[in-house]
């Protein structure tokens, strides 16, 4: 479980990416399943050919960045519909990113990368001997803290980043370019280039979570990211359904939350005996499903409720009418 908790971290880091495209944007951008490979593969190679890990990270957003770009380029100048646009960025991209790897998987168990650093680093704090013993109430204490602790600051580091930048005058204009793309043109602002930066923005994050799920892995593969945009939404919607998304501040929050509650859910369903490791995409499929079907079957009883107190509250007025009316005509 706890592993779960680190994971949903680095995920968060691209369920917020999905976000930027799917909510901000209102793009249904099919780029994500090969964005979140090319960050992986970008970073292994740049590791296993000697670059700091670090530096190959931050090699790993700008492919994203690149890569989203495109999805952008062919949506606003190829005119291109959006879904369309993605999904061939998405088959172009599984080339590519084969090309970068020049094969399909490539390990990094035997490697320096950014989690052994860190936990390197973190072993000579002490930190975890200090950290047991606060939680020791809590009957268990993980091997290191360090994974937690680094990825839950780099995590709230990017949310607050990109908290801000929806505060900005481009952020708002990028908000508006997603709910009414006509108004903001007729206010003589670029929109083509709005969404263009806005899908390079949403696809560096996914490639930069990916570079960061391959060195905690141990790997990258080619097909690693398949079905990665459908755990974004599941974290994305799971996260609106729990904590609520009225304001931008509170839909990043949302969304982290929904990334790692859902990979405690997948942790605990795979411990039902009857499921295996290769079920996670039929149970990410019934999460989703769950996630959309029972906030509205909730509203639809939270309506009828209220109906019927409505009801009962004119019924009643009613009886009080006719009461005072009978008594004024003895």
């Amino acid at each position: 479980m706890f592993s779960s908790v680190e994971a949903g971290l680095i995920y968060a880091i691209m369920a917020l990416g999905v976000y930027l495209s799917f909510r901000i944007l209102d793009f249904p951008d099919l780029t994500v399943d090969g964005s979140f490979v090319t960050g992986a593969s970008v970073a292994a190679v740049m590791i296993v050919g000697g670059a700091n890990p670090f530096a190959a990270s931050a090699a790993a957003l700008v492919a994203g960045f690149a890569a989203g770009a495109v999805t952008g380029l062919l949506h606003t100048k190829g005119k291109i519909n959006p879904l369309l646009s993605g999904i061939l960025m998405m088959i172009a991209l599984y080339s590519i990113n084969l090309r970068i790897m020049g094969k399909s998987n490539v390990p990094l168990l035997q490697q320096e990368t950014v989690i052994t650093k860190i936990t390197a680093v973190w072993k000579q704090t002490g930190l975890d001997a200090v950290l047991g013993q606060l939680f020791s109430f809590t009957g268990f204490a993980p091997r290191t803290w360090a994974i937690l602790c680094s990825m839950a600051v780099l995590t709230f580091v990017i949310k607050g980043v990109l908290d801000w930048l929806m505060k900005t005058e481009f952020g708002i204009a990028l908000r508006a370019a997603g709910d009414n793309k006509p108004m903001v043109a007729s206010f003589s602002a670029n929109t083509d280039w709005l969404i263009v930066f806005g899908l390079g923005l949403s696809n560096a994050l996914v490639a930069f979570s990916g570079a960061l799920i391959a060195q905690y892995g141990g790997f990258s593969d080619v097909n690693m990211g398949v079905g990665m945009i459908v755990i974004g939404l599941a974290s994305v919607i799971i996260g609106e359904a729990l904590f609520g998304a009225r304001s931008v501040v509170r839909a990043t929050w949302a969304v982290i939350g929904g990334a790692v509650v859902y990979r405690l859910i997948l942790a605990l369903a795979l411990r039902v005996e009857f499921l295996e490791t290769g079920d996670v995409k039929l149970i990410t499929a019934f999460i989703v499903m769950a996630a959309l079907i029972v906030p509205n079957v909730w509203a639809a009883q939270k309506e009828k409720r209220r109906k019927k107190r409505k009801a009962q509250q004119l019924e009643r007025g009613e009886s009080i009418a006719g009461a005072k009316t009978n008594y004024k005509s003895i």
